[in-house]
């Protein structure tokens, strides 16, 4: 294999495993959508606010018994927000909730600075940031341990979605909330289920994110990359989260490596956007995305 191919084919294999976490971040926005319609700006500061928790709880608890602490926080935070901030919203334009939204991710952020002060934090999960030599290709062990964890949630949340009574429950509120309200299934338990379960993978996405990038508070500004995971899978679709990830992880390394070296840089970081905006362009509801046509 000539060094350009194997060069290519590394940066194409690492960019697919980042593009498992740049899914596991989306996935979080596609879950809170479907079960409320409500586009969840905060979720990047619930990412910040888990892994700040767990660096705060891990030197008085150990790494096991952190997790399960942080767990419990997040899903304590998830029915506060059905409770204050949710429930006194129902039926009010989507604009409105989607503004609730941003005061709560500022008060998230806020709220974190005030216990845990605003200074970069290192989190060490003990894996050690040696790459793995696979076929001559280098292969960081952090990105193959984050692409495992957030496969192994993305395997568990469809057998949830597809298997369970309350996943069939929630999906049945994503379809069509009066009729799932006409059978019984409560609204508002829900939608705190649901944020419960974003609240979940707002901890993994935070223990794999801070542990590569520092758990600070630019860590919230993950979640941007996920907007172009939405727009290009479909801000519906768990399965268009996936695959969307994998194209932005791949695309972006490959950009990196290949178009940057020749323009001076910056490529790296706009091309998930403009592949974004091809797709509007050209596919404005993502690759699964449900097209609406409203009749006038």
């Amino acid at each position: 294999m000539s060094g350009d191919l194997l060069f290519g084919v590394e940066l194409a294999v690492s960019g697919l495993l980042v593009g498992v976490m740049y899914s596991l971040v989306a996935l979080g926005f596609v879950l809170i959508f479907k079960s409320s319609g409500i586009f969840n700006f905060a979720q990047g500061a619930m990412t910040l606010f888990a892994a700040l928790a767990l660096v705060g709880f891990l030197p008085r608890l150990g790494m096991g018994v952190s997790i399960l602490a942080v767990l419990a926080v997040m899903v304590a935070l998830a029915f506060a927000v059905e409770r204050v901030v949710l429930r006194p919203l129902v039926a009010r334009p989507p604009l409105a909730l989607f503004m609730a939204t941003i005061g709560l991710g500022f008060f998230l952020e806020g709220l974190a600075q005030a216990i845990w002060g605003t200074q970069p934090k290192g989190l060490d999960i003990g894996i050690p940031d040696t790459p793995y030599v696979v076929g001559g290709l280098l292969l960081s062990r952090l990105d193959l341990a984050g692409a495992a964890a957030a496969g192994v949630l993305v395997l568990g949340l469809i057998v949830f979605f597809q298997k369970t009574t309350l996943g069939l429950g929630l999906r049945a509120v994503s379809d069509d909330h009066e009729a799932a309200l006409s059978v019984g299934i409560p609204l508002g338990r829900a939608w705190a289920v649901t944020w419960a379960i974003a609240g979940v993978v707002a901890v993994v996405a935070g223990v794999l994110w801070g542990s590569r990038l520092g758990v600070q508070f630019s860590l919230s500004l993950v979640a941007l990359k996920a907007l172009p995971v939405l727009i290009i899978g479909g801000i519906e679709s768990i399965p268009g989260a996936i695959l969307a990830g994998l194209i932005v992880g791949a695309a972006e390394r490959l950009a990196g490596g290949f178009i940057d070296p020749l323009v001076g840089g910056g490529v790296k970081d706009f091309s998930p956007y403009l592949l974004a905006m091809i797709f509007l362009i050209f596919r404005p509801y993502g690759l699964f995305g449900r097209e609406i046509i409203e009749r006038v």
